[in-house]
């Protein structure tokens, strides 16, 4: 009985000890599979991390590369900048420089300006053309009409006396003659403009001188001149294709006398024998030659001029009175209206006034005088 138990408990004690081994080996085989987990994981972890380590330096070499190129481009920058600022400070120094030349070329122009208008004054002219009555009485044949080859004309021509008037100036003209002496006695003229008093200043006017002369004129009833005849055949067969030409009535031309002609310039003479061919040409101004093919060349008239009686003379304006210093006070009419207003009365040495004319500051005008009777005589 007793051994029995024995064995029995022996026999337990066995089957523990094989679960517990069993159980041990689970639990071994189960540490293991975590090792071996732990194991794996560990190389992964390793392997992010080498890879993690090689993108650092990756990025590190990236990082370092850029920011060699940043710091190349802001070199870069620096130099180009100051490349700016350099070349904006010289297109400164042009544009001053510029602006100077252009400030001396204005006040250059100004004094040109200035310069034509007194030449202007002083030269420029008026042709008059005398108007005569004619009557019509008969008609000569034309084997008569030799007796004369020119016509001749008389034209005189005057220069008219002109001031240059400027800014803060104008010209008042009297009808009486001593309204201007008694204006021009005077110092100063205080003249009213509204509620303000202006100080005016008279000066006699004094011209530039003037030119007068005749130019006798002799235009050709018998020869023109031609233009434009550019060659388009030898030198002598062109002349003779003109003189054909010339003298066809069929063309408007007639019997030619004699034909002078410059190859070289394609210009020359046609003289008819009779009178009104020429003159018909002149007036059509065209005439078309010739040459194997129709050339057009201009007709001209053939005319000689002389100056005589060349004369000059000064012109003085007795009824006319430079007022000076005027002040923009008002517009150019409201103001022109008080000085006209001011030198009518009597009361201030005035009369009636003929014309005035104000011109404000920064303006001019030239002014023209007509020769009269009594500006003549005086």
């Amino acid at each position: 009985m007793s051994d029995s138990a024995t064995d029995l408990k022996n026999g337990e004690s066995e089957i523990l000890d094989e679960e517990k081994m069993r159980s041990a080996a689970e639990e071994l085989q189960k540490y293991k599979d975590l090792i071996k987990i732990a194991d794996d994981e560990r190389s992964r972890l390793l392997l992010d991390k080498m890879a993690a380590e090689d993108g650092k330096k990756k990025a590190q070499k990236e990082f370092e590369d850029l920011s060699e190129v940043e710091d190349k481009l802001a070199l870069q920058f620096k130099e180009d900048l100051d490349e700016t600022q350099e070349h904006m400070k010289n297109l400164d120094r042009v544009t001053r420089d510029l602006q100077r030349e252009l400030q001396d070329l204005q006040n250059q122009l100004h004094k040109k300006r200035d310069e034509t208008a007194s030449l202007q004054q002083k030269f420029k002219i008026k042709a008059e053309i005398p108007v005569k009555r004619m009557k019509f009485t008969q008609t000569e044949a034309e084997e008569k009409e030799d007796g004369g080859e020119d016509v001749t004309g008389v034209f005189t021509v005057t220069q008219r006396p002109s001031f240059l008037l400027k800014g803060g100036q104008a010209l008042i003209t009297f009808e009486e003659e001593n309204v201007a002496d008694q204006i021009l006695r005077l110092a100063k003229c205080s003249v009213a403009c509204d509620k303000i008093k202006m100080d005016v200043k008279p000066y006699s006017l004094t011209l530039e001188p003037s030119v007068k002369f005749e130019v006798h004129i002799k235009v050709s009833k018998k020869t023109i001149k031609f233009n434009n005849a550019l060659p388009t055949l030898p030198g002598e067969r062109m002349k003779d294709r003109l003189e054909i030409s010339f003298s066809k009535a069929s063309r408007g031309g007639g019997e030619v006398d004699s034909v002078d002609y410059d190859q070289q310039n394609g210009t020359g003479r046609v003289t008819f024998v009779h009178t009104g061919v020429a003159e018909n040409l002149v007036l059509r101004e065209k005439f078309s030659v010739d040459t194997g093919s129709d050339l057009e060349v201009d007709v001209l008239p053939l005319y000689k001029y002389q100056l005589k009686k060349f004369q000059t003379y000064s012109g003085v304006p007795n009824h006319t009175v430079l007022l000076g210093g005027i002040q923009d006070l008002l517009d150019e009419e409201d103001l022109q209206d008080h000085l006209e207003i001011h030198f009518q009365k009597p009361s201030n040495y005035g009369g009636e006034v003929q014309a005035i004319k104000y011109v404000p500051s920064g303006k001019s005008l030239t002014a023209f005088f007509n020769e009269t009777k009594e500006e003549t005589d005086g």
